[in-house]
């Protein structure tokens, strides 16, 4: 790589960055690969152990990564992203279109549940939610409040994975169609029923639960096991054990 090829990757960045989505990291840019998005520029301040990597973990990307990563001076990574990834490895991609997703959150009948966060209040939680639904199947992820699901921290929590299911933020009455399961401590217990595929399934904050607006619109409340005095699971523990409770068997599961 010379370094006029560096400096035009630099350049190019500069011009992206406004309206792209960073992909922090060797495998957010690996999982976004394999799930479509549109990546603009990838670069890195290693090139040979980024290839080493890939070959290690990724090879089915190899060679694809051989020709898209342009090496650049760690000194200029290091002005590009806010902190430089252990993976040594950044990129650009498009954000999916907003119609294109909010028809995926839509579409009837749903295979598997959308996971609604409401007004969550910390970008890693959310990032590591999305994780869990890109892993789990799920149709998607929606959250209500003023917090951007797409911010960066949240995209480098989630590893790349909005690429694999649908990421937006909803206003409370725009919610996708469906019945909608809050969890709530007051609800019935989860083990005794059958989530839906089409179900919403909501989340409120570890702090204050799920807000008054979202309890009035549920079809039911649910809860989770849980001992005694212990006052909450993380966020993301919930999201895992209401999505493994869907996924396996249930009461009209077989």
């Amino acid at each position: 790589m010379t370094e006029d090829e560096a400096a035009a990757a630099v350049r190019q960045w500069g011009e992206h960055a406004p309206d792209a989505v960073l992909l922090d990291g060797f495998h957010a840019l690996k999982h976004a690969l394999r799930f479509g998005a549109d990546v603009r520029l990838a670069v890195t301040a290693d090139k040979a152990a980024a290839l080493q990597l890939a070959a290690a973990l990724a090879d089915d990307l190899t060679a694809d990564l051989a020709e898209r990563l342009v090496e650049i001076p760690a000194k200029a990574l290091r002005e590009l992203v806010p902190r430089i990834h252990p993976t040594g490895v950044a990129a650009l991609a498009v954000r999916p279109a907003r119609r294109a997703n909010l028809d995926a959150l839509s579409r009837a009948p749903r295979k598997a549940p959308v996971v609604v966060l409401d007004n969550p209040r910390n970008l890693g939680n959310v990032g590591a939610v999305i994780r869990l639904a890109a892993g789990f199947g799920a149709t998607g992820v929606v959250t209500t409040g003023d917090m951007d699901p797409w911010h960066p921290n949240a995209v480098r929590a989630g590893a790349g994975l909005h690429y694999a299911t649908a990421v937006e933020r909803l206003p409370l009455p725009e919610l996708p169609p469906g019945p909608l399961y809050a969890l709530d401590p007051e609800g019935d217990d989860i083990r005794s029923l059958t989530l839906p595929d089409d179900a919403l399934i909501a989340f409120g904050s570890e702090r204050h639960g799920i807000s008054p607006e979202l309890r009035e619109r549920a079809t039911r409340l649910v809860a989770l096991p849980m001992r005694p005095q212990v006052s909450s699971y993380n966020l993301a523990t919930s999201v895992a054990m209401a999505l493994f409770h869907w996924g396996g068997p249930g009461p009209d599961r077989s």
